[in-house]
């Protein structure tokens, strides 16, 4: 018993004695807080900016498991002095790619690191031709990517591409004023893949008679991963000396509605007006920042978490009220299964009104 005890402790020393030059071989890559222009010291300014700055560990360990101090020690392992630029790059989007966050990006003069499995790991839910083809070739050009139509149904229907320019207050009036004698409405934000706060927050304070708390944002405090401000609630309030909509209003959505989109759907679901159909977002719910590693690659992180209504995390997505598949039969004959079920759902809410 004694030798199997010995030999265990043997074993332990050796391991930890292996471990101590990689560690003590990393650490020396800081002098006076500055990190080096080589590997390791490009891998550890990393891992610190992210483990200092980045504002979802606690999260990402109790959904995803992820372990940030196991995660350094693994990845560098792989980090050596003769290893080329391309292999560390590698390396190092692997190593953030574990928190699978599309906000965390590494940009090289050659390449964008990313991990796009919120989107990609689930059914699209989503044809481009289909939405053109109820779009059809007359539809109203509103400018940033907001386009728009009257359906044959007597349906407002607006394909928001992109939240990356706000549409101007003068032609959201437009918009809206042509579509006022319309049943309903039916924004669809599938595959928006974000943009600016301020464009989705315009677009949704169109929705609203009063003001509403739709979020609640907190902001890193220090370098722990439990370093937080308080929460901060955020109202949306009603747009001034313009047009509103009051009438009924779908939001369709799906896993490629991220960030400034994911933030849309998060402020439109209390409004009481407002139903989302469809597929739970791709999330994205961390405002991103960025920062510089020695070698000049830039590292973007989310920085400050926000929160819904009901104060929960919106990082990996924003549920629908009515979930909704794409039907393969469906697409086949040329029909997109999400408009045609906010049609109904509009029309019986006319019905039952």
């Amino acid at each position: 018993m004694n030798r199997i005890r010995l030999k265990f402790v043997s074993v332990l020393a050796v391991l930890v004695t292996a471990l101590l030059p990689l560690s003590c071989a990393m650490e020396e890559e800081v002098r006076n807080g500055e990190y080096s222009d080589t590997p390791k010291g490009n891998f550890m300014a990393l891992w610190t900016i992210m483990d200092e700055h980045y504002c979802y560990f606690d999260l990402k360990k109790e959904k995803l498991g992820v372990d940030w101090n196991e995660v350094k020690t693994r990845y560098a392992a792989s980090i050596s002095d003769d290893m080329s630029d391309r292999a560390l790059f590698e390396v190092l989007c692997k190593m953030i790619g574990e928190l699978r966050d599309g906000h965390v990006n590494l940009t090289s003069a050659y390449d964008y690191g990313r991990n796009w499995s919120w989107k990609t790991d689930y059914p699209a839910n989503f044809s481009k031709d289909l939405q053109n083809k109820y779009l059809g070739n007359d539809y109203i050009m509103g400018g940033n990517g907001y386009n728009y139509r009257i359906l044959e149904n007597n349906i407002g229907y607006l394909v928001v591409e992109s939240f990356e320019e706000t549409m101007s207050d003068g032609r959201l009036n437009v918009m809206l004023n042509t579509m006022a004698l319309c049943n309903g409405l039916i924004i669809d934000i599938r595959d928006n893949g974000g943009g600016k706060l301020s464009a989705s927050e315009s677009l949704a304070s169109r929705f609203t008679e009063k003001k509403v708390t739709v979020s609640y944002t907190c902001y890193k405090s220090g370098p722990g991963h439990n370093d937080f401000s308080k929460l901060y609630r955020d109202e949306l309030s009603p747009a001034e000396y313009d047009l509103r909509w009051i009438k009924p209003v779908v939001v369709l959505t799906n896993r490629g509605s991220f960030s400034s989109a994911n933030d849309f759907a998060c402020i439109m679901k209390p409004l009481e007006n407002v139903t989302l159909m469809g597929d739970t977002t791709g999330g994205g719910g961390g405002m991103p920042m960025s920062s510089e590693l020695p070698n000049g690659w830039v590292v973007r992180f989310s920085s400050a978490p926000m929160f819904d209504a009901d104060m929960n995390h919106v990082e990996f997505g924003v549920a629908p009220d009515i979930r909704l598949d794409m039907k393969d039969e469906d697409i086949q004959a040329g029909v997109d299964t999400y408009i045609e079920s906010a049609c109904a759902f509009i029309n019986d809410k006319l019905v039952n009104f």
